[in-house]
């Protein structure tokens, strides 16, 4: 079964930048969808942004123009960077990938921070 893993998290000022990255433990071209969701404390998971096989994408409307999700099948990972971070984008941020048939597979999450 496929793993995800999660870096790149950390604590970061408004206005400021991380890139959160995603590696899988094998081919990740064998999920149709990858998606970046996050979880604030006691609120529910929300997705954050997706990419398809096909190249299709998608962002939330709370990080639309800020955060931009990539994709490196040479490296096995999934990416996402993040500019001018808000308080509002404190979370928890997972990875996860969806293969057609097979369900969901879910990173354990990198915590991101954002505060002055």
């Amino acid at each position: 079964q496929v793993q995800l893993a999660e870096s790149g998290g950390g604590l970061a000022q408004p206005g400021g930048s991380l890139k959160l990255s995603c590696t899988a433990s094998r081919n990740i071209s064998t999920f149709f969808e990858m998606a970046w969701h996050r979880q604030a404390a006691g609120k529910e998971r929300e997705l954050v942004a997706a990419i398809t096989k096909t190249d299709l994408i998608a962002y939330s409307h709370a990080v639309d123009g800020r955060f931009t999700i990539s994709r490196d099948y040479a490296k096995n990972t999934l990416s996402l960077q993040m500019d001018n971070l808000k308080p509002e984008d404190t979370a928890v941020y997972f990875c996860k990938g969806h293969q057609r048939g097979a369900g969901d597979t879910w990173g354990r999450g990198t915590q991101v921070t954002v505060s002055a």
